[in-house]
């Protein structure tokens, strides 16, 4: 389900009859919303007024200069999976119009941190977007535009009209936009207002050039039988295997996203997250390409576990959407697996292959109880004690608890709803409400979880702090991490990944390119320095054969 304000109203638009949008009511059939595209006349576009920041581009954008292009905007969030569902499409199709579309993401960021402009500017980079951003923080393009889900896409004319719209990532049909845009393409060639001038916008000034082979590290595991970690090199699309002295071991993907089985270095991944191991077999979380792969680092190969690519159909809608695996976790046979975008927990029997949801309803909220009654937003990590799987629930800021048998009801240890978080310490849970508003401990995203001696170590991903919970107080505690002091570089960056291993915590660090070592006793922070481990040379991958 898209993300969406408390308010309900339509996004985008709240009358069709205003701005001639197509969109779908919540619940509404999604395919016979998409088949509503309309065009308008005389409607104009607002113009791109309000943004703090511009990201990609050298100059702050109007669409009053962009006359004689097709312009799609679209209003998005960094945090939010569906607004990531859409990404791929939006690049192809900017692709296939590259002369007559120019596409600028608005920004209009859900959490504190989602407003800072160098935040944005990470999440850019981390998820390849080629196109300009704008960081509409106070939200009043979002405004002028009457939004009210993360994605909305906005369409308009080369004379700047707005002519359709999409609210929602369900309401998001990609062959009727593509449709709409070579409409327009025709209609405009033909009046001669259509404007087939490439653009090319300066992204390069943009970039991070870091100093180390790692780039947005998403996940890291502590191989305690093989001595060795694992590394989600994300965005670069690949796994790196080395000693705990971070001598490179194995290095599997060559470096550039893709669908690809076979050797190591011939074999591609798209965003790799989450990982488990079981003796030299390990498993992989392929986020984007939306399935599970499996390692042997003994023979060098990847595959992709059968059985595991799922589609689904959200209850009274007809369109599929993305399960998005983010992490696994092993436990025996089973390998349990947070699928983000369906806001449940799957389970795969490695024995007999089969792969079914283990908790959540589908429905993205914050809701204890029976296991799949029970609701999730955006489950990102996972760990266990053995007796319990605790998850990392992101889009409501929680840490939530399932009994690994299936028998007890899923809790809740801290976290309320999508839009209640901020920066507390304090019991995770109160049941007092007017105690609650001051007292209760709030967190900010958070993103990856490890378990070790009666404490939940979490990685508070969007306040750049590691937290703890004491399972037997249910005491939420800031452990490292902060906003540090000015001029200096802080301890970390927006951490996504934890693993626990011989008195330390590997921590992902995954803005700044890193890997971090905690010493759980002292608190010194390292930074793993990487031994044999080339950097990613990116190149572009050889053309399809036709």
């Amino acid at each position: 389900m898209s993300h969406f304000t408390r308010s309900r109203t339509i996004l985008l638009v709240i009358a069709v009859s205003l701005l001639g949008c197509f969109v779908a009511l919540p619940g509404q059939d999604t395919k016979a919303g998409a088949a509503q595209l309309q065009s308008f006349k005389d409607i104009v576009a607002p113009e791109l007024e309000g943004g703090v920041a511009w990201i990609n581009t050298g100059k702050p954008l109007k669409l009053k200069d962009l006359r004689g292009k097709i312009v799609m905007l679209d209003f998005w969030t960094f945090c939010c999976i569906n607004c990531m569902h859409i990404m791929p499409d939006l690049a192809k199709l900017e692709e296939k119009y590259k002369n007559e579309l120019v596409v600028i993401g608005v920004h209009s960021g859900k959490f504190e941190n989602e407003k800072n402009t160098e935040n944005i500017r990470k999440a850019v980079l981390r998820y390849e977007l080629k196109h300009p951003v704008v960081n509409d923080a106070d939200r009043k393009i979002w405004k002028a535009y009457m939004c009210d889900w993360w994605p909305t896409i906005a369409i308009i004319d080369p004379e700047g009209n707005l002519v359709a719209g999409a609210a929602g990532e369900t309401t998001f049909n990609v062959q009727s936009i593509d449709k709409m845009i070579a409409s327009l393409v025709v209609k405009h060639r033909k009046n001669k207002t259509l404007d087939e001038t490439p653009i090319r916008f300066d992204t390069a000034k943009f970039r991070d050039q870091p100093d180390t082979p790692l780039y947005f590290p998403g996940k890291i595991v502590y191989d305690a039988k093989g001595k060795r970690l694992l590394i989600a090199d994300s965005t670069h699309h690949r796994i790196v295997v080395t000693d705990l002295d971070g001598k490179k071991i194995a290095i599997a993907g060559m470096g550039y996203p893709g669908l690809k089985d076979g050797a190591f270095d011939k074999a591609q991944f798209d965003d790799p997250q989450g990982m488990a191991i079981q003796d030299d077999t390990i498993y992989v979380a392929d986020r984007k390409n939306n399935c599970l792969r499996q390692l042997d680092l003994k023979t060098q190969m990847v595959k992709t576990v059968p059985g595991t690519t799922r589609s689904f159909a959200l209850p009274k809608q007809t369109k599929t959407m993305q399960c998005t695996p983010w992490d696994v976790w092993l436990d025996g046979s089973r390998l349990f697996v947070a699928m983000s975008g369906a806001h449940q927990i799957w389970t795969l029997d490695l024995k007999t292959h089969a792969f079914a949801p283990f908790a959540g309803d589908q429905s993205e909220e914050i809701k204890d109880g029976p296991r799949m009654a029970a609701k999730f937003a955006q489950p990102s990590g996972l760990t266990s004690d053995g007796r319990n799987l605790y998850v990392a629930d992101a889009e409501v800021s929680a840490v939530r608890r399932v009994p690994l048998n299936g028998t007890g009801p899923v809790e809740t240890l801290v976290g309320r709803g999508l839009f209640v978080f901020g920066d507390r310490d304090g019991p995770g849970q109160v049941v007092d409400e007017q105690a609650r508003k001051t007292t209760e401990a709030l967190l900010q995203h958070v993103v990856g979880v490890a378990y070790h001696d009666g404490l939940v170590y979490l990685a508070d991903t969007y306040n750049s702090k590691i937290k703890t919970i004491d399972i037997e107080s249910g005491i939420v505690s800031t452990f490292l991490g902060g906003p540090g002091k000015a001029g200096e570089d802080r301890v970390l960056n927006e951490p996504t990944g934890l693993a626990v291993g011989d008195d330390k915590l590997y921590i992902a660090d995954t803005n700044a390119h890193r890997i971090r070592v905690v010493d759980l006793k002292t608190k010194e922070v390292k930074t793993l320095e990487l031994k044999d481990v080339p950097p990613v040379e990116l190149k572009e991958p050889e053309p399809k054969k036709k």
